[in-house]
């Protein structure tokens, strides 16, 4: 005998629950209830193929187990999906046309650093292609706050879920448990697929997302010069400059890589997701009105207020960014001084790395990140300081150790650096050659005979004031006198 609700008979009973968010994600709709407009409100797509076809993917997660919070083959398939519109496959011609640029920026940078080229082949990519290489990465420096999202949404709809449908769980707890990792997945990999269609290279938002890979996306080297007015060849040998010199950085100063990325994941660590905004948006969603869901979802609402903790890693991690992209514009643009636009390439990427494209808006309010380095032009003007005062080698030797980078307040007042380092480094002397004494035993020496200095003169002037053992140690054989003559003889009794 069938029953009314599809998909339930005698034979195989669902609890309502269960029923309910399968008809959900199974694109089947309930009264008063629009997935299309949802997924609108949620930035998905609005393609009812498009959408269809991803919310049977939701479906057929949420009836498998994960063994991690967050969905990552969701994410991995979402990305893909979304990168692929209008996605043309990589030519033979432009394979060649990015080699070539690629080796012919490796030869113009030579002048311009002390950094040794790479030994790293070009590619072309793809998005599709992008993406496959550089999710990985995005997985790890989004793992931490992505887990904390999934728990925090799992919690507080099973939370906000009334007394007796909670009684009525049944076969619906996996499902749960799963809904929160799934829908983070799927707006990452919605994230992620949107970047794939604006980044230039592998490098192109300042960190190696693809380790030790040197790559431009033909199909947006060439969005990007629409409305420069710029030959196409001079815009793509600039972008090569900029990928190679990233390539150099990252290759040669092997410890910087891991210094960015441990930067971002301590960063993400420290995030703490705010349950009462979540609690309160899953209390009062209305479907029916999805201008409110989205300012929500806009205004980063699983985000709480930065702790000054917070603050002070995000300062230090967007002093890093900047130090990194402020080096690779100096290089970058001394390399290119041939290219006729030069200045004006140069000039559109400073403002488009300063105010970021829609995805990476769409990425911050996601994460609660957003990697852009503010300071570019204060660390450029850095840069070039440290060359004409230390020339190409002094300056690239920054890069030698973590410890000797410059800081925030260096950024400030780029022309001082020099003389502050100096005064950093000679305290630094000092303090290792009273250590190197001290561990050779050149304290312990005997002060000679009338010297105004060290432990005797100090234990005279002791003397003079209260009359008292001068040394402070018994049976040293040392006293001062009452008088306080006491410089006037050798420091100890042999």
């Amino acid at each position: 005998m069938s029953s009314t609700p599809a998909n339930n008979d005698d034979d195989t009973p669902k609890d309502p629950l269960s029923e309910m968010l399968a008809k959900l994600l199974g694109g089947e709709g309930m009264e008063g209830f629009d997935p299309a407009e949802l997924a609108k409100a949620a930035g998905l797509p609005e393609d009812p193929k498009v959408l269809a076809q991803m919310f049977s993917q939701v479906q057929a997660m949420m009836n498998s187990s994960s063994d991690t919070p967050v969905n990552w083959e969701l994410a991995h398939d979402a990305a893909r999906k979304s990168a692929a519109g209008d996605d043309p496959s990589v030519t033979p011609a432009q394979s060649r046309e990015v080699d070539e640029a690629l080796r012919l920026a490796e030869m113009w940078l030579d002048p311009f650093t002390d950094l040794a080229a790479t030994a790293i082949i070009g590619k072309a990519w793809s998005r599709a292609e992008w993406v496959e290489e550089t999710l990985g990465t995005w997985q790890r420096l989004t793992e931490p706050v992505a887990n904390s999202i999934a728990f925090a949404i799992s919690t507080a709809m099973n939370e906000q879920l009334p007394e007796e449908m909670k009684s009525m769980m049944g076969g619906a707890a996996s499902m749960m448990q799963n809904m929160g990792g799934a829908l983070f997945g799927l707006q990452l990999g919605q994230a992620v697929g949107a970047l794939a269609k604006e980044v230039v290279g592998s490098t192109d938002i300042g960190i190696p997302l693809a380790d030790l890979q040197m790559a431009l996306l033909p199909a947006n080297v060439k969005a990007f010069g629409e409305g420069l007015e710029v030959p196409e060849q001079e815009i793509r040998l600039f972008l090569a400059l900029r990928e190679a010199a990233h390539a150099r950085l990252f290759v040669q100063v092997p410890w910087l890589r891991g210094h960015l990325l441990g930067a971002i994941e301590s960063y993400a660590r420290g995030i703490h997701i705010d349950m009462s905004r979540i609690e309160d948006l899953a209390h009062n969603l209305d479907p029916s009105n999805p201008e409110a869901m989205q300012a929500a979802l806009s205004e980063g609402v699983f985000m709480p207020a930065r702790t000054p903790e917070q603050e002070a890693a995000l300062a230090k991690l967007e002093t890093a960014l900047a130090l990194v992209e402020g080096w690779v514009d100096e290089v970058t643009f001394e390399a290119a001084a041939n290219l006729p636009s030069a200045g004006a390439i140069r000039e559109t990427i400073r403002r488009r790395r300063a105010t970021g494209g829609p995805a990476e808006h769409a990425f911050g309010s996601l994460v609660g990140l957003e990697l852009r380095p503010r300071r570019l032009r204060e660390a450029a003007a850095l840069w070039a300081s440290l060359k004409e005062q230390r020339g190409i080698a002094g300056r690239d030797a920054i890069w030698a150790h973590p410890d000797l980078l410059p800081t925030s307040a260096d950024l400030d007042d780029a022309a001082g650096f020099s003389a502050r380092r100096s005064a950093a480094d000679a305290s630094d002397s000092e303090v290792d050659a009273a250590l190197t004494k001290l561990l050779e035993g050149g304290f312990d020496d005997a002060v000679p005979d009338g010297d105004d200095t060290g432990a005797a003169d100090t234990g005279g002037s002791a003397g003079e004031a209260s009359g008292t053992d001068a040394s402070g140690t018994e049976g040293s054989g040392t006293e001062a006198s009452d008088d306080g003559d006491a410089g006037g003889a050798p420091a100890t009794d042999k």
